[in-house]
């Protein structure tokens, strides 16, 4: 049985770069879970109120600031590390 070839050139290794680990501010984590906390509370206020609370002048409005305050944490989330 032949014998394999023996490799020739040096095994390419990248360059190791000198990367600092990433950390998320403190204040970000008790941020994303409060919005995602109050505009969750935020909806189910809503529903469980009859449309009454927790703005009764914002009426169906009252959803889009729930949805926005949750859109809100979500994005915080994204930035979490």
């Amino acid at each position: 049985m032949p014998k394999s070839k023996v490799r020739k050139k040096a095994v390419y290794t990248p360059p190791q770069r000198s990367t600092k680990a990433k950390v998320s501010p403190a204040w970000l984590v008790p941020t994303m879970l409060g919005c995602l906390l109050v505009g969750l509370g935020w909806i189910a206020t809503f529903y469980i109120s009859g449309q009454n609370l927790p703005v009764s002048a914002l009426h169906q409005w009252n959803l889009v600031v729930g949805f926005a305050l949750i859109v809100v944490g979500v994005m915080f989330a994204t930035r979490w590390q």
